[in-house]
């Protein structure tokens, strides 16, 4: 069974997936964010934020920058 911490990894990762089809980067990066703001309790982004990078899609790693 997976931890809370990957769970939160797992779907930042897939919600940047589901986003990477935009037509810039920016617009990606942009989405992602906007997602994981609207969706996530504050204490969830901050959780994912402590985490390695390395664990974290490209896309994602950039919307948590901006958040």
């Amino acid at each position: 069974m997976k931890t809370q911490t990957e769970n939160l990894i797992h779907m930042a990762n897939q919600i940047a997936h589901n986003n990477g089809h935009w037509p810039t980067e920016t617009e990606c990066v942009d989405r992602v964010a906007q997602h994981i703001k609207r969706f996530w309790a504050p204490s969830m982004i901050e959780k994912l934020k402590a985490q390695p990078s390395e664990q974290i899609a490209p896309l994602a790693q950039k919307a948590l920058e901006q958040l």
